[in-house]
């Protein structure tokens, strides 16, 4: 019998910098929380570094390679499509 995969959320934070050619590219690798509140206030505090940060959050199952739709928890300024 095969084991349920149990569901966890990965949540992260990323910000964005003027790549000098009209768009935007990360600032940094994206940075992982163990909870949504942790992200949204760092989130809020990159805005004033940054022109671009968001905060999100997908139920994912790593193991079999499952991602759920990311939830938007904070975002500012023209962050690239993520697609």
């Amino acid at each position: 019998m095969e084991k349920a995969t149990t569901p966890s959320k990965l949540i992260v934070v990323m910000a964005f910098e003027d790549d000098g050619e009209g768009g935007m590219r990360p600032a940094f690798e994206p940075r992982e929380f163990q909870n949504e509140g942790r992200a949204k206030i760092e989130a809020g505090s990159l805005v004033n570094a940054y022109p671009a940060v968001i905060a999100w959050s997908r139920e994912a199952k790593p193991d079999i390679g499952e991602y759920g739709e990311p939830t938007v928890l904070f975002s500012f300024g023209p962050v690239p499509d993520m697609e």
